[in-house]
C-alpha cells in the first residue's frame, strides 16, 4: 500500500542552516505550452481505498458523505493513511485535487481522539487560502466540539487576540501574522506537535523562508510535519529536509498541474495588435462563464478592471492593495455569478477554490514557470477540463 517505517511520535534535533531562496529560471514557453486544438482527455485515478478503510470517526465520516466526498482523490488517498500513522508527510500535487481535505481528514480524526488544545498548526501564503482551510475545516467539524482560528493580515489584531484566548485545536494562518502573534506573545509554537506547511514552494517564492525556520525552530515539541507543494524543485530539497527533519514519506498526484492534460493550454501573439482589442474579442468570442485574468501589477489589474466596465463587462479586481473585506466581496462576487471576469495578480494564483473557472487568461505572462502553473491551475480542477491563452506581446 505505501513503504513507512513506524515512526514513534517525537520531536527531533533543529538544525540553525541558512541558505538563500533559489532563483527561478525565466520560463521557456516551448515545454509547456500546447497550441493543439484537440480536446484534452482527462485522466483518472482510481484509489485503493475507499474513505470507510481509513476507520474515521461516524460524525467525521457523516460530513465527509454531507460534503459530496464519495472516494478519496489521488492525494487523499496516498496521504491519509500516512498521516494517521504519524509518519512525516512531504506531498506534491496541483490545486484541484484536494489537497486540503488530504491532510484535514486525519487531523480531524487526530483531534477527535485526543482534544488537544493547540495541536496543529497550518502556514499558508496567502489569506485566501488560510480562509479556504479554515472554511473547509469547520465544514468538516460541524458539531464535533473541536474549533480553529484563522490568523491572517488585514484584518484586526485585537480580534487575532481574542480569538486565540479561546479554545482552538487548529490554528491556521498566514506567516506574518503568525509571527506577530507570537512576538506579543499570545502564540508560543511549542505548544503545538503537528505542523502542516501548505504550498511551501509559494511561500518560498513570496520571501517567506525566515519565517518558515523561525516557527520550525520554536516547535521544541513538535512530533510530525507534513509538507505539501505544487512543484518540485530539486534545489529546494535540502530546505525541505531541513523543515521536515527526519525521515518522511513522499507521495505524488500524478493530476499536477504540470503533467495533466486537462487543461488545454494556448498562445494568442499580439504582434503590435492592439491587446485590449484583442482580448476583449476572446472573450466575446467564448461561452466561458467565469474567466481569471491575470495581470503582473496592481495598477495594471485596477486599469484593466476599468477598461472592461466600460466595454459592458462584469467584472471585478483582487490584489494586494485591496483590503481583505473588499477582496472576500469580490470572491463572492465572482462565485454568484455577479461577475464574469476577475482580474487578479498572482496574490490568488494558488489557494483559491472557485468552482468552474473554465478559461485563465495570461494578459501579463507569468514571471516564471511556478507562476504560470498556478495561474492555469484555476481552471481543469478536480478531473475537469479547462482552458488557459496566454497572451505574448
Amino acid at each position: 500500500m505505501y513503504k513507512a517505517k513506524t515512526k514513534k511520535r517525537t520531536h527531533f534535533k533543529k538544525r540553525n542552516k541558512s541558505r538563500n531562496t533559489p532563483k527561478v529560471q525565466a520560463p521557456d514557453w516551448s515545454k509547456y505550452i500546447n497550441p493543439g486544438g484537440e480536446k484534452p482527455k482527462v485522466k483518472v485515478y482510481t484509489p485503493e481505498h475507499q474513505f470507510t478503510d481509513f476507520f474515521l470517526n461516524q460524525d467525521l465520516c457523516r460530513q465527509i458523505k454531507n460534503k459530496g466526498y464519495t472516494m478519496p482523490t489521488e492525494i487523499q488517498d496516498k496521504s491519509i493513511p500516512v498521516i494517521l500513522d504519524g509518519h512525516n508527510l512531504i506531498g506534491f500535487a496541483g490545486t484541484g485535487t484536494g489537497k486540503t481535505a488530504a491532510f484535514l481528514i486525519p487531523i480531524i480524526q487526530m483531534l477527535l481522539e485526543e482534544k488537544r488544545d493547540r495541536q496543529a498548526l497550518v502556514i499558508a501564503p496567502t489569506r485566501e487560502l488560510a480562509n479556504q482551510i479554515n472554511d473547509e475545516f469547520r465544514s468538516l467539524t460541524k458539531g464535533m466540539g473541536i474549533f480553529s482560528t484563522c490568523l491572517i493580515g488585514g484584518t484586526s489584531v485585537g480580534e487575532s487576540i481574542r480569538s486565540l484566548r479561546k479554545t482552538n485545536h487548529l490554528v491556521i494562518g498566514t506567516p506574518g501574522r503568525l509571527m506577530d502573534m507570537h512576538r506579543q506573545g499570545f502564540l508560543p509554537f511549542d505548544d503545538f506537535s503537528v505542523l502542516v506547511l501548505d504550498e511551501f514552494d509559494r511561500m518560498l517564492d513570496m520571501g517567506f523562508k525566515q519565517e518558515m525556520q523561525t516557527i520550525n525552530e520554536k516547535m521544541l515539541d513538535k512530533e510530525q510535519t507534513l509538507l505539501f507543494s505544487a512543484t518540485a524543485d530539486k534545489s529546494q530539497k535540502e530546505l525541505i529536509q531541513e523543515m521536515v527533519e527526519g525521515q518522511a514519506v513522499e507521495v505524488r498526484a500524478a493530476m499536477d498541474v504540470q503533467k495533466t492534460d486537462v487543461i488545454k493550454q494556448e498562445v494568442l501573439h499580439v504582434k503590435g495588435q492592439d491587446k485590449f482589442q484583442l482580448m476583449l474579442e476572446l472573450l466575446n468570442t467564448t461561452t466561458e462563464e467565469k474567466v481569471i485574468l491575470f495581470c503582473e501589477t496592481k495598477r495594471k489589474a485596477e486599469k484593466i478592471t476599468q477598461q472592461l466596465l466600460g466595454s459592458q463587462v462584469k467584472a471585478d479586481a483582487i490584489h494586494g492593495d485591496k483590503s481583505q473585506r473588499a477582496r472576500e466581496v469580490a470572491l463572492r462576487k465572482f462565485r454568484r455569478g455577479q461577475v464574469n471576469v476577475l482580474v487578479a495578480t498572482d496574490v490568488v494564483a494558488r489557494g483559491i477554490d472557485v468552482n468552474d473557472v473554465s478559461l485563465v487568461i495570461n494578459y501579463e505572462a507569468p514571471r516564471n514557470y511556478n507562476d504560470y502553473v498556478h495561474r492555469i491551475g484555476r481552471t481543469g480542477r478536480a478531473g475537469k477540463s479547462g482552458r488557459a491563452v496566454t497572451m505574448i506581446d
